[in-house]
């Protein structure tokens, strides 16, 4: 028996194999939650998106990319420029992105989302503590990704790391754009592009 499961309507529909059971005549039907699913976020979510979000990158630089309150704004007004992915219910991992509407990225992208633009500014990117060094990093963007593609009207995508991150996004297919004018404390960051035309990258693991 497959299950079929799709959080969006422009998310391709994959299954999960589940196994045949027989249900005695009185015995109650129980909710099982799928195994693993991908979905949009919601404002319901924002929590536990920003504690994953807190841990990845509050241990390593000190900031977060988003604040709780600046969560809460994008999943409320921009929820399909996201993506989350769960399993058993809970979330393991997530992008978080918004519309920008000029060449590159300045200090207003932050904080702004502007719609019905071409371009798309990913936030952040973060898995959970306890499913990193498995891949689900660089899987979440494949589908992050492929799921831009199918979207009317998007051409490219465009974020910023540490230059430690480079490589991982030019295996995504992204390209550097440059030095981003864009500076947190004494950090500076590569400023990078996807092309949403372009041919698909194969997914590959990492230590993302």
């Amino acid at each position: 028996m497959t299950k079929q499961v799709s959080g969006s309507p422009f998310l391709k529909p994959f299954f999960l194999k589940t196994p045949v059971r027989v249900v005695r005549p009185l015995q109650q039907r129980r909710h099982t939650l799928p195994a693993s699913e991908f979905r949009n976020l919601t404002p319901q979510d924002a929590i536990s998106v920003f504690e994953i979000e807190r841990e990845a990158f509050v241990s390593v630089s000190g900031e977060c990319p988003l604040t709780l309150d600046e969560v809460l704004n994008f999943l409320g007004q921009c929820p399909e420029l996201s993506l989350g992915w769960f399993e058993e219910g809970q979330l393991v991992a997530f992008i978080i992105g918004s519309g920008w509407h000029k060449e590159r990225l300045s200090k207003e992208a932050m904080t702004h989302h502007v719609p019905d633009t071409p371009t798309v500014h990913i936030h952040v990117l973060s898995v959970h503590r306890h499913c990193r060094q498995q891949g689900k990093g660089s899987i979440l963007l494949w589908r992050y990704l492929q799921y831009l593609r199918c979207m009317p009207g998007l051409r490219r995508a465009l974020l910023i790391c540490e230059d430690f991150l480079v490589p991982f996004y030019q295996k995504a297919g992204f390209k550097e754009k440059g030095l981003s004018e864009i500076s947190v404390s004494s950090m500076q960051f590569m400023e990078m592009e996807y092309m949403l035309n372009g041919q698909a990258y194969a997914r590959r693991n990492s230590g993302c």
